[in-house]
């Protein structure tokens, strides 16, 4: 389960991004999550509550997830597509496509601070 890896690796990143006040201040973390960035929804956010739970108990804090929708863009015509079950072929012309535009995301989109 590298979920907890990932929640402990964004509690990380916005430590290195953030002063201490600032941190403690947290209260909504807001990802953008790619369809093939590999994370199962449940499991991303058990992880998330029991580091929240045991590392940041005196601290609530909430976990918001933007799921991003893979699209890939066709060499061909240039048509950007949305994937539907997991078939790479453009929309638009038929053909196979290999460029993925978005899908593979694991961000930090946006963070709220109590005031």
């Amino acid at each position: 389960m590298h979920e907890i890896s990932l929640i402990r690796s964004t509690f990380r990143t916005l430590a290195e991004e953030f002063s201490e006040v600032e941190f403690k201040k947290i209260t909504d973390i807001h990802l953008k999550i790619g369809q093939l960035a590999n994370v199962e929804p449940i499991l991303l956010q058990n992880a998330f509550e029991a580091v929240v739970s045991t590392e940041f108990a005196n601290q609530p804090m909430k976990l918001h997830i933007e799921w991003l929708p893979t699209l890939i863009k066709c060499p061909v015509c240039q048509h950007t597509s949305e994937v539907t079950q997991y078939r790479f072929v453009c929309q638009h012309c038929q053909r196979p496509c290999s460029q993925v535009v978005q899908g593979n995301e694991l961000l930090i989109g946006k963070v709220e601070l109590s005031s």
